[in-house]
C-alpha cells in the first residue's frame, strides 16, 4: 500500500484527484492514506506541503512505512461520512508555500556545494527556520582552509548567486540500490542503502553540487532568484552560515534596505557615508554620557553633604528628603556616602515610583524595619542593615510606613 509521490514525478503538479486506499480515526482527527499524492511530507530538513483535500484544509503529513498520512481535523469536516475508502478526492497543493520550500531548499544545495568545491566544506547540519536558514560546515577536505572568514564568505556567495544567474539545471535522480547511486559523484558520503534519490546541480560531472535528498527543487538554479548569507560564527568545531534565499531573502532585503534609507534620513547622510556619520554621533552621545555621569556625580556629592550638614528634619526629628528628577541609583548613591556619618535614620523618597530608602549606619537595622513592616502596606522590597528600600502602590502609603517606623523606633 505504498502512495505513489507524484512530487518525484512533476514538482510542478499542484492539483489532482486520488483514491483513498485507508482511513484512520482518533477523536479529533482523520488520516488518510491515498494511491497517490502531490504533498511532500516532511523531510530533509524541509517543511511538509500544506493545501486542501476537497477543500479541506491540510492539517499536517508524515510518511511511514513508504505510506504517505495525510491528516485532516475533525473539526473542518462538516459531515465525515464523504470520506470514505476507495472514494475519490481533489488534492490542491499550495504553491506558495511549496515553491518557498524549493527556492530556499535549492538555495541550501548551491551554497553548500560552493562551500564544498572552493574550500573543502562539508554540510553537517541544516535548518531551515522562519526567519532565516542555517548549515554547519565542517572544514574538513581542504587542509588549506580550516576557517570561513569574511573574506571567504563574501566570495562564496557571490559564486552561489552566479550559480543562480547560469540559470543551471537541477538534476534529479532516482537508484534502488547504494552501489548504483555511488557511481555518482557526490560532495557528501551516503547514508542510504536503498530508494535514494540524488540531486545535482549543472551536470552530472558536477560532484560539488550532487547530494542525496529527498525534498522538493526547482528544476534550474535561476528560480530560487537569491542569496544572501547574513553572518558567520563558529558552532562546536564547525562554522554556522545563518542566509536565505529565494523570496523571502528578496522581502527581507528590501525591509533592510527601508531601514537603511530611514536611518540615512534621519542621520542627513548618504549610504557611502552613513556608517561615518552613526559613528560620529555615537562619539558625540559618548561625551555627552560622560558630561551627564559627572554632572551628576556633583549633585550626588552635594546633596549627600547637604543632608550631613543641614538635614530635613521631620515632626519625629528624622532626616527626611524627597527628590523628583534624580533616579533610583541616584538615591542608592546617595545612601551609600551618607550611611557612615548618619547619627539616626534617615529616609529618601524617590517621589515617582513611590520608593522610600532607608539609612543608617548600621546600628538600626534597615533591612529588618522594611521586611517587618511594608507588607502592612502592600508594599514589597528589601536590603541590608545600612540600606534598604521598600516600594508602594500608592503615594500616600509612602508617609503612613514612614511614620510608622519612627513611631516604632521611639
Amino acid at each position: 500500500m505504498t502512495t505513489r509521490k507524484l512530487f518525484k514525478e512533476n514538482v510542478y503538479l499542484q492539483e489532482t484527484e486520488a483514491e483513498i486506499l485507508k482511513i484512520k480515526q482518533t477523536e479529533s482527527e482523520i488520516a488518510l492514506i491515498l494511491d497517490q499524492t502531490v504533498f511532500f511530507p516532511e523531510g530533509g530538513g524541509q517543511s511538509s506541503d500544506t493545501g486542501f483535500i476537497n477543500d479541506i484544509p491540510l492539517k499536517n503529513l508524515y510518511e511511514e512505512d513508504g505510506d504517505i498520512y495525510h491528516i485532516l481535523d475533525k473539526n473542518s469536516l462538516s459531515d465525515t461520512t464523504l470520506l470514505k475508502t476507495n472514494a475519490t478526492v481533489k488534492l490542491k497543493l499550495n504553491w506558495k508555500h511549496r515553491f518557498d520550500n524549493m527556492q530556499r531548499h535549492c538555495g541550501e544545495h548551491i551554497l553548500s556545494g560552493i562551500f564544498y568545491r572552493e574550500y573543502g566544506g562539508v554540510n553537517r547540519g541544516f535548518h531551515m527556520g522562519l526567519d532565516y536558514m542555517t548549515i554547519d560546515i565542517s572544514m574538513e577536505e581542504n587542509p588549506q582552509f580550516t576557517e570561513i572568514t569574511q573574506e571567504m564568505s563574501d566570495r562564496a556567495e557571490l559564486l552561489a548567486n552566479e550559480v543562480i544567474w547560469q540559470n543551471l539545471p537541477m538534476l534529479t535522480s532516482h537508484f534502488t540500490t547504494k552501489s548504483d547511486a555511488q557511481k555518482v559523484p557526490m560532495r557528501k558520503t551516503l547514508t542510504i542503502e536503498e530508494d535514494i534519490t540524488l540531486v545535482g546541480i549543472g551536470s552530472s560531472d558536477n560532484g560539488w553540487g550532487c547530494v542525496a535528498c529527498c525534498g522538493t527543487h526547482p528544476s534550474h538554479t535561476g528560480e530560487v532568484g537569491l542569496i544572501k548569507i547574513y553572518k558567520v560564527e563558529k558552532n562546536k568545531g564547525m562554522f554556522r552560515i545563518y542566509f536565505e534565499a529565494g523570496r523571502r531573502c528578496f522581502e527581507n532585503m528590501q525591509k533592510d534596505y527601508a531601514s537603511l534609507n530611514r536611518l540615512s534620513e534621519k542621520l542627513s547622510a548618504g549610504r557611502e557615508d552613513i556608517l561615518e556619520k552613526y559613528q560620529a554621533q555615537q562619539l558625540k552621545q559618548k561625551e555627552k554620557s560622560t558630561q551627564l555621569h559627572l554632572l551628576k556625580k556633583a549633585v550626588i556629592d552635594s546633596e549627600a553633604e547637604e543632608i550631613l550638614k543641614n538635614p530635613k528634619l521631620d515632626n519625629f526629628g528624622y532626616p527626611i528628603h524627597k527628590y523628583d528628577i534624580l533616579t533610583l541609583d541616584d538615591l542608592s548613591q546617595i545612601g551609600n556616602k551618607i550611611a557612615s556619618d548618619l547619627d539616626k535614620l534617615a529616609f529618601l523618597i524617590h517621589n515617582p515610583s513611590n520608593t522610600v530608602f532607608l539609612v543608617s549606619n548600621g546600628k538600626i537595622d534597615c533591612g529588618k524595619l522594611v521586611k517587618d513592616n511594608a507588607h502592612i502596606y502592600n508594599g514589597k522590597g528589601g536590603g541590608n542593615k545600612t540600606q534598604s528600600r521598600a516600594i508602594f502602590t500608592k503615594a500616600e502609603y509612602v508617609d503612613i510606613f514612614i511614620e510608622l517606623i519612627e513611631k516604632h523606633l521611639c
